[in-house]
């Protein structure tokens, strides 16, 4: 179980060769479902993203938008930074004692398993479930200063891991004049807003016009879902069998 855990821990720095062990960079293109309305170019480095090139046609007057992160700038991945912290936690559980060390009973390494169980599906969890936000969480989001340009008012974009994915979402924005806000119903926590919802931001009213949602899969988050899932499997097998054990020792009928 330790030795799968690892090696998913080392998907989470990926060191550059020959560069004294820093993470490398990559670069990942962002593929588009059916429409090139948004195009770009995500550079990752571990959990940080340290650059962002991004191309976003505009649907009312087909004109280009071009923005970038500044060059002082990068954006932490907290979903990625978590589930590193987890598994490295999984593993400390693992190695945590004495190379000598007995295990006395079933149920002390039951224990153990479940602990372990635990950091490694808080691992997995963290790259497969999203994180909810409400679009003013989203525009008040220090990532919408990130950027040069500056994004327009009338756009918010957001970042974030999917299972083996990174994920960007552009949101165009349309403002609601005061005629019209009353049927205003502010939309709640989501990971994905559809074209129609509004919320409030800044004392003005917007309303979600379009939507484009973009993702590249990273290859290296792949691998450490596959060891999560095995290191979990692992556990499990081994619970099982110390479960068969007990019951039979516990009904000897001698």
């Amino acid at each position: 179980v330790s030795s799968v855990a690892q090696e998913a821990a080392h998907r989470f720095a990926l060191p550059a060769s020959g560069s004294g062990g820093a993470v490398k960079q990559e670069n990942f293109v962002l593929g588009t479902s059916g429409t090139d309305q948004v195009k770009g170019v995500l550079t990752l480095q571990g959990d940080a993203l340290c650059q962002a090139d991004v191309n976003l046609k505009m649907p009312r007057n087909n004109q280009l938008l071009h923005f970038a992160f500044r060059e002082d700038k990068q954006w932490k991945l907290q979903q990625i930074q978590d589930a590193r912290n987890h598994v490295n936690q999984a593993i400390y559980l693992l190695m945590n004692r004495d190379v000598n060390y007995q295990f006395k009973t079933g149920s002390e390494v039951l224990k153990l398993m479940d602990a372990v169980m635990l950091q490694l599906s808080r691992a997995r969890n963290r790259l497969t479930t999203p994180a909810t936000l409400t679009l003013p969480e989203i525009a008040s989001s220090g990532l919408t200063k990130m950027f040069t340009p500056a994004l327009p008012p009338d756009v918010l974009v957001n970042f974030y891991i999917n299972l083996n994915k990174l994920c960007l979402t552009v949101y165009q924005l349309h403002v609601l004049q005061p005629s019209t806000t009353k049927n205003f119903k502010s939309a709640g926590g989501s990971i994905l807003h559809n074209p129609g919802a509004m919320f409030e931001f800044g004392n003005q009213r917007y309303e979600v016009s379009h939507v484009h949602k973009v993702e590249c899969v990273v290859p290296w988050l792949n691998d450490a879902l596959v060891f999560f899932t095995v290191s979990l499997q692992l556990c499990q097998q081994l619970k099982d069998k110390i479960s068969v054990f007990s019951s039979y020792w516990n009904y000897r009928p001698y």
